[in-house]
């Protein structure tokens, strides 16, 4: 079970926003990255916010769920809320301590610092699967 966790697919679902700005494109990046990796799958976010009907079942369906907004404008997190998907974990860049600007040139610390983030985010999620050998849970890898 605990390896299930980590699974690409079904179990852990990303949002990121994609926005057009550091921060949004941070979020884009570290998504991509975590799904890469086999960490999670990176969802459609535009998907939700056309509101297609498999998408929106898929999103309320996810045990595990990280939406990522790069600023405190929270995109992504209203497209959830105005299809009435349920948002398990919320993430803003900029209160990572993230500065939002136009610069696309996006550090390799940023990107990891995020990703750690979301890793945390997720095992906040997960039920207590560890198998007493340690503090950290099934999916902080």
């Amino acid at each position: 079970m605990a390896q299930e966790c980590c699974t690409p697919g079904e179990n852990i679902m990303i949002l990121p926003c994609s926005g057009g700005s550091n921060v949004g494109q941070l979020s884009n990046k570290a998504a991509v990255e975590l799904t890469q990796e086999g960490f999670a799958k990176m969802f459609c976010l535009a998907g939700i916010g056309g509101h297609l009907d498999g998408f929106i079942q898929s999103a309320k369906d996810v045990p595990i769920m990280v939406v990522i907004d790069g600023c405190s404008v929270a995109c992504a997190k209203a497209i959830m809320e105005h299809a009435e998907v349920p948002v398990k974990s919320f993430l803003v860049l900029t209160d990572l301590g993230i500065e939002k600007d136009k610069n696309f040139d996006l550090k390799r610390e940023d990107i990891d610092k995020i990703k750690k983030v979301i890793k945390e985010a997720c095992d906040q999620q997960q039920p207590d699967l560890t198998t007493g050998s340690g503090d950290s849970g099934p999916c902080s890898g």
